[in-house]
Order: C-alpha cells, then sequence, then structure tokens
C-alpha cells in the first residue's frame, strides 16, 4: 500500500510538472500592434486586426492609444489608416445613440484578434477576424439588466429581421461596401433606431442609419457574425459562409487566424538577438502586409476605377497602396519572398490602367480609386524591379502604361490631370521649374497646399525614366532604352556645383537666391522639395550615386557631407523646426529616420568606399527609432513602407535601387536567419558573434566563397544561398571598400 500511495504521489508532481512545460514561442507571439501607436507628430501606427493582405481590416475606433474613449465598436476599416465602414455599438442603458462612446480596459490586441473590456467593466468584447468575414462575442458582467446592440451606416441602406442585420454604406459616387451578419440568439425586439427609440421599421436607405437589437434581462452572452463584401449584400453573405460555416465558433476563427500568421510570418526565423529586436522585426514584418489588400470574391470583384465587377481570371486583385512609400522596399520585400502575389498585384495595376480608359499607370490607388496622391510615378519602379528578378509580368503593357503615365499625365504633384505647361517646360529644359521670388501660382492644377514641389519631381522623375529605360532594355526596345537613359541624367540640371546640394530654378534658369537647404520652401519645403528639405534630396538619386558622388568631388568627398548629413544641427529649436517639418522627425542631425526619401541614405556609404560607415548607421538608426514600445515608430509607418526598411535592414540587407536586382549589405541583428524563397529554396545569413558591440564585418564568405563586396545581386540567392559575416566590435575599413566591390549604379556620366 505504502509502494503504491509512493508512485500516486509522484504521478501528481510530475503531472503538473509537464502540463506547465514553458510554451512554444512561435513567431505571431512575437508582434506588438501597439508598437509606435503614440505618434512622434502626425499620424500613429494603428493595432490593426487583419488576416495577410485581407479586406477585412479592423483597429479599435479611437485616435491613438492614449484616446480615453472608443466610439462604439469597428466593423471593417476601408482604407488604410483613414476610414471605418459601419460601427457595432453594445450597451446596457436605456439612452441609445447610433454611436455610443464608452470608456475601455484591459485591452489585447494580437494580428487575429481583439479583446477588451468596455462600460466601465461591464461588458467584455471579443473579435476575431477571418479574410472577408469577423465575429464578435459580447459577455454582460451583470445579465440583470437588458442590453442592445446597435449597428450603424453613415449613408446607406439598413435593414434588420429577427436575428439578422445587412446593409451599405457609400464609400464614393461609385462604390459601397456591405455587410451581412446574423446573432446567435434572438432577440426580444429588433427595428431601427429612431431619436433614440426602437421603432418597428426594419428597412431604410438614408443617412445615419441604425439598427438595433434588444436581448432580455439574464443575457449573459451574445455572439455576432458577419461578412463583408464590395459586391453586393448577397455576396457578403456568401463570404460569411464560405469562411465560417453554420457554425457560431470563435475559437475555430482564432485558431485559423493564429495558423495563418504563424504560416505567413514563418517566412522568417531568427536566432540570437534579444527579445525585444525579435519582436520589433517580427511586428514589422505583420506591417508589411497590412497593404494592399485582396478584393477578390469566389473568383470577382468590384474595381472603383470603372465601378464595375469583373472576372478575376485565377488572379487576385488587389488595392489600396500608396507606392511613394513602398516601392522602396515593400514592393522588393514581396518580390523576393512571395513573388506570386507580387505579380498578382502588378497585374492588378495594369488592370487599374485599363479601367481608368486612360491606360496611365497608377500612384496612389486606393479603395476607391487612384488619389493620384504625393509625387512621381513609381509605379514603374516596381514594375522594373520584378522583371529583373524574374517575376512574371506583362513588360510591354508595364512598359506602355508607365511612359503614358509619366509623359501624358501631369508631372504636378497631388494632380491626376493631363500633361500641361509645366510638364511642357520639363521636356525642353530637363527639369521643372519652381515659383521665382514673388511669382504667383498661375497653374491651375498646382495644389495650394502641397505646391510644385520641384526638385521632388524633377529628382523623382528623373528615376522613374531611369526604371522605363531598363523595361526598354528587357523589351529590346534599344532606341527608347538610350532616350529614357539620357532622360535619366535631368537631376544634373538642378545641381548646384558650388553648394553640392539640388538647388530649385525658375524658368529662366536662375537659382532661387538666398536659398536656405534647412528652412527655404515653407512648410514641408513643398515649394521646393516635398515634406522633407534639402538635406534630404540632396541624396536622391537612386539610381546613380556613382554620378553622385563625381557630383560631390569624389568619393572621399561623398563620405565627407554623408557624415555631416548627420552631424549637421536643426537649426532651430526642435518645437519651431517640427512646425515646418512635421514629417521629418527622427532625426540625427538633418537625416530623417521618419520619412521614407531618407530610408536608403545609410546605405550610401557602401558605394563610397566606407561600408563600415554603412553597418555603424544601420545600428544607429534601428536602435535608436525602431523600439518595443508604443513610441516605437519615429514617423508615419504607411503600411508597410518604412516597416519593410526595418525587415531588410535587420536581416542585414536592403534594396537601395529597385530596378537593379541588387542588396546592399549592412549589419544583421540576429546571429542566424533564415530567409524563405519560393520552390523550397532558403537565403541563410551567419552573422557569427553580432551582438549590440559586434556590428561590423570582418570578413565574408557567400556560398563558401571569399566574398569582397557590399552587396549582393538577387540572382546570387534567389535558388539558395549560404551568407556568413563575421563580425566584431571594431571595423574592417578595407572590408568591401574596393573601388571596384560598390553596388553598380547607372553609367557615370
Amino acid at each position: 500500500m505504502k509502494t503504491n500511495l509512493k508512485n500516486f504521489l509522484a504521478a501528481l508532481v510530475l503531472v503538473p510538472l509537464a502540463s506547465v512545460a514553458a510554451p512554444v514561442t512561435e513567431p505571431v507571439d512575437y508582434v506588438n500592434p501597439y508598437i509606435g501607436s503614440i505618434s512622434h507628430l502626425l499620424v500613429p501606427c494603428f493595432p490593426t486586426i487583419q488576416l495577410p493582405n485581407s479586406l477585412m481590416r479592423i483597429y479599435p475606433s479611437r485616435n491613438d492609444y492614449v484616446g480615453e474613449y472608443l466610439d462604439g465598436l469597428p466593423i471593417v476599416v476601408t482604407n488604410h489608416r483613414e476610414r471605418s465602414a459601419f460601427r457595432l455599438s453594445v450597451t446596457q442603458d436605456e439612452e441609445l445613440h447610433p454611436i455610443i462612446r464608452t470608456s475601455w480596459d484591459h485591452e489585447k490586441v494580437t494580428p487575429y484578434d481583439y479583446q477588451v473590456s468596455i462600460a466601465d467593466n461591464t461588458i467584455d468584447v471579443h473579435l476575431a477576424v477571418s479574410h472577408q468575414s469577423a465575429i464578435y462575442e459580447l459577455t454582460f458582467i451583470d445579465p440583470s439588466k437588458p442590453a442592445t446592440i446597435l449597428l450603424y451606416t453613415e449613408d446607406g441602406k439598413m435593414k434588420v429581421d429577427q436575428q439578422f442585420a445587412s446593409g451599405s454604406q457609400r464609400l464614393s459616387d461609385n462604390m459601397k461596401i456591405y455587410f451581412s451578419g446574423e446573432f446567435d440568439v434572438k432577440p426580444e425586439h429588433v427595428g431601427l433606431l429612431r431619436d433614440g427609440v426602437i421603432t418597428e421599421k426594419w428597412l431604410t436607405e438614408e443617412p445615419r442609419a441604425c439598427g438595433a437589437f434588444r436581448f432580455p434581462k439574464g443575457t449573459r452572452k451574445v455572439l455576432f457574425r458577419y461578412g463583408v463584401s464590395l459586391i453586393s449584400e448577397e455576396q457578403a453573405e456568401k463570404n460569411l459562409r464560405r469562411e465560417q460555416g453554420k457554425a457560431f465558433d470563435m475559437a475555430k476563427v482564432v485558431k485559423e487566424g493564429r495558423d495563418e500568421w504563424n504560416a505567413t510570418l514563418s517566412n522568417i526565423l531568427v536566432q540570437g538577438g534579444t527579445d525585444n529586436q525579435k519582436t520589433v522585426l517580427y511586428t514589422s514584418y505583420y506591417r508589411t502586409f497590412e497593404r494592399p489588400v485582396c478584393l477578390s470574391e469566389d473568383g470577382q470583384y468590384f474595381s472603383a476605377f470603372d465601378g464595375e465587377v469583373h472576372e478575376d481570371n485565377g488572379q487576385p486583385f488587389y488595392t489600396d497602396d500608396w507606392i511613394w512609400d513602398t516601392y522602396r522596399a515593400a514592393h522588393p520585400l514581396r518580390a523576393l519572398i512571395q513573388p506570386r502575389k507580387e505579380e498578382a498585384i502588378i497585374e492588378s495595376y495594369l488592370r487599374m490602367a485599363e479601367q481608368m480608359g486612360t491606360m496611365w499607370m497608377p500612384t496612389f490607388p486606393e479603395m476607391t480609386g487612384d488619389t493620384r496622391r504625393m509625387n512621381s510615378n513609381h509605379g514603374v519602379a516596381m514594375v522594373a524591379d520584378a522583371l529583373y528578378k524574374g517575376l512574371d509580368v506583362d513588360a510591354r503593357r508595364g512598359f506602355e502604361y508607365c511612359r503614358r503615365g509619366i509623359e501624358e499625365k501631369t508631372l504636378v504633384p497631388w494632380s491626376g490631370a493631363p500633361a500641361g505647361r509645366l510638364d511642357q517646360f520639363y521636356k525642353e529644359h530637363g527639369y521643372f521649374p519652381a515659383l521665382g521670388v514673388g511669382q504667383k501660382e498661375d497653374v491651375p492644377n498646382v495644389n495650394g497646399f502641397e505646391q510644385r514641389q520641384p526638385i521632388a519631381v524633377t529628382l523623382g522623375t528623373a528615376y522613374d525614366e531611369w526604371c522605363l529605360s531598363r523595361i526598354a532594355e528587357y523589351l529590346g526596345k534599344k532606341s527608347d532604352a538610350a532616350k529614357y537613359l539620357k532622360l535619366s541624367y535631368n537631376y544634373r540640371n538642378v545641381w548646384n556645383a558650388e553648394t553640392l546640394f539640388f538647388h530649385p530654378k525658375d524658368e529662366q534658369g536662375n537659382f532661387l537666391p538666398d536659398f536656405d537647404y534647412r528652412f527655404s520652401g515653407g512648410i514641408g519645403a513643398r515649394a521646393a522639395y516635398g515634406e522633407n528639405n534639402g538635406w534630404t534630396y540632396r541624396w536622391d538619386v537612386q539610381h546613380n550615386l556613382a554620378d553622385l558622388a563625381k557630383l560631390m568631388g569624389g568619393k572621399e568627398a561623398m563620405v565627407r557631407e554623408l557624415d555631416r548629413t548627420f552631424a549637421e544641427p536643426l537649426g532651430k529649436s526642435k518645437w519651431q523646426f517640427y512646425g515646418e517639418f512635421p514629417d521629418q522627425t527622427g532625426n540625427m542631425g538633418q537625416f530623417t529616420m521618419a520619412n521614407e526619401p531618407s530610408l536608403h541614405i545609410p546605405y550610401i556609404y557602401n558605394y563610397a568606399g566606407a561600408p563600415w560607415k554603412t553597418q555603424k548607421r544601420i545600428r544607429q538608426c534601428l536602435d535608436a527609432w525602431f523600439r518595443n514600445d508604443v513610441m516605437g515608430m519615429p514617423g508615419d509607418e504607411d503600411g508597410g513602407g518604412m516597416t519593410s526598411f526595418v525587415v531588410f535592414s535587420s536581416l542585414g540587407f536592403y534594396p537601395v535601387t529597385p530596378g537593379f536586382p541588387a542588396y546592399n549589405i549592412g549589419s544583421p541583428i540576429f546571429t542566424d536567419a533564415r530567409i524563405k524563397l519560393p520552390k523550397g529554396k532558403e537565403l541563410h545569413i551567419i552573422a557569427k558573434g553580432a551582438s549590440q558591440e559586434n556590428k561590423y564585418i570582418q570578413s565574408a564568405t557567400l556560398n563558401g566563397k571569399a566574398w569582397n563586396k557590399p552587396w549582393f545581386s538577387h540572382d546570387d540567392i534567389v535558388d539558395g544561398a549560404t551568407l556568413v559575416l563575421e563580425m566584431g566590435s571594431r571595423p574592417n575599413k578595407k572590408w568591401g571598400a574596393d573601388p571596384y566591390a560598390a553596388p553598380p549604379s547607372a553609367p557615370v556620366k
């Protein structure tokens, strides 16, 4: 008997020990959606609940993390960080409003679900998402009072019927979004809310329509699930049934969402580094899947570009992509790891050009169409980069639509008008003219706030024309390739050899007098540059950094001027400087980590024979500005535009020039990184001894052979590769410094 008891007690000890063994940490567990949820100045990162590139996007209904109240609960976000359609409110109060502002507490966000306590901790909310559907679980802590759930549309139709609800909301003149949903329990009173009273009417189509569902005392829990569609209410219901089946199963939706995120994030696996660094990496990677979103629903999609429903013919349709931000690193990251998805996205752009009827490549395709924000036409970079990395892209359509977008549409920022007088001037003189001193704007389609941005337009268009020359070369169009290569040097037409800056010129060819490269040009220097000052745009020649070095007087001079950029004082107090340049936060001297035109600047040392300084700068940037906290993002993140820089740079390489199939080497954070490539291949980066101190490359091998270049090509890795870097605490100033080792540039003029 004693022996049996002894064995029994031993079993009691062993079972709990096994059950509390440390759980395996999976990639999704490192994602912290709250990083950057308080902005330094402008727009924060929102903690988005969404499956990768999915139409169903949700985040809490408040301005930022410290917002005191939630304005109801979200149904779907229809445009990145900007607008929501519909709203759900839940209350046990008698006073009813279409949207009920409520307190919140105990909030928890993952990429796939959302939990929060509202109404002074009297109602618990749990939300989980699929691709085009979601499910809410609402738990009433005190069920002694009746509960009311309200569904609101700002401008559209609302229909309620027993346990069911459906409706629409207008997004633009030619576009609506629809929802169809159901409750798991039957309410005691259903109708439309009018002046705080639930009426018996069940259907309405008018502004600010609100459906109401009253549940009786004793109701402890209500589940509401719904689908969304851009095609119809009927399709919204089909999307719900397809994704969630017949059952109200919160656990299933949560598990499927978690599994999909783990599978997606597991394309990158790392060892070494700290938990905080892993959190920053995987959160940044998660951010790159916020946009664009897939609109295909059962093989068809609605396009706002012509207001029609189309068959997708097996190629999903994507939109909501701010290419000015994302062409630099987000598209190259996807081209490397998910090339089939990138092909579908580019094909979507080509379809948009056709659907608009202009055959102009879009620049800022959103849910409601191409808004033509920012400057330049960088869709051409996306096409050129994909072609030279072996993706299956229609080069002929790409060339034609990009050419038309550059030559037939105006270069004026934030405008979709046809080319006009300023564009003709650019064609004749090779630069976009600035207004002279005291000259008033006389071109109608120039935005009063955004202005001409002449240097940004000139430099951006020179790069676009270089990309166009690359596509022409790919197609064997020799004369076109030569023509656009020549135009790609137009940045030289605004180079001031005395100051070594790009300097705005008036229509008479004169540099603007008394010009300050830090402060001239008004808010965001938009009369000269665009969101950033002359110190940032000084380096905006991505395609020909070798020629920029020549303009500066050689590589030593380029290193000296780069060092100056990181050391030059703001020149004013912070409140004054950021009052003029709210986009230019995250400063290290005049270098700004907060805006996309600056992302490649730390890598330029590789072109000037000083790769060790790139290694130093990259670590400085990552350590200072990307952290695991609510202010851990230096500026506007733009749905992958900036965080893709973090992903690449944390792994140890970066695509400085989309259009060249090449990657610059930086300083990897992790001792071991495996990047899954298509066809079962893998890029394995081993950074021996990498640490906070050991950030400098001592030597390298690629696939077992000595590697003395601070870059490698796409072809070097696409079929699988192993890059081994020996890291140390002091720089090896000879590694990668040979003039012939510099990364590729266009020919020096």
